[in-house]
């Protein structure tokens, strides 16, 4: 019978295994990039559709959710919400702009790293990354030189099997 690992233990080998690390550096790297995209999206994209629609400024456009008071200035978002709920739909414009945005300049940027490397990454089938250990039947990865469940050295396999 198999000795059940500690919480902390396991806890442990997940926080320490090599996607975790990566996918941690991703998301911070991501939110420093969603900095650039916002000012992107705000500073250089928004105006520029604002100059094709003739003036239109998404990140203001919103509908109140309520009765103004006679002689109120809601004509900005912030006046708006100030006193009270508004439906900021172009909020959400620029919201799904940044999106968007954000794709694009991932997939280039995967696009040319991948071009750098040389090779285009393929999905490598299930198959072809667990092999069965021939002594106690487990799976385990195909480069593996040793089973780690019962310790049989796998290359002594290759040699007894020719």
């Amino acid at each position: 019978m198999e000795k059940k690992k500690g919480i902390i233990a396991e806890f442990k080998e997940f926080v320490l295994r090599g996607n975790v690390v990566d996918l941690a550096v991703g998301v911070i790297i991501g939110a420093a990039f969603q900095g650039i995209v916002n000012s992107l999206v705000r500073d250089v994209i928004s105006p520029l559709i604002g100059v094709i629609t003739g003036g239109v400024d998404f990140s203001n456009k919103f509908v109140l959710l309520y009765k103004a008071p006679q002689g109120t200035d809601v004509s900005t978002l912030q006046a708006a919400q100030a006193l009270g709920p508004v439906f900021a739909y172009g909020s959400f414009i620029t919201a799904v702009i940044n999106f968007l945005i954000m794709a694009v300049v991932i997939f280039l940027m995967i696009k040319a790293i991948n071009s750098l490397r040389g090779k285009k990454q393929k999905a490598v089938p299930e198959s072809q990354k667990e092999k069965e250990c021939q002594f106690c039947f487990k799976r385990i990865n195909v480069n593996a030189t040793r089973c780690p469940y019962c310790t049989s050295r796998l290359d002594a396999q290759k040699k007894t099997a020719q």
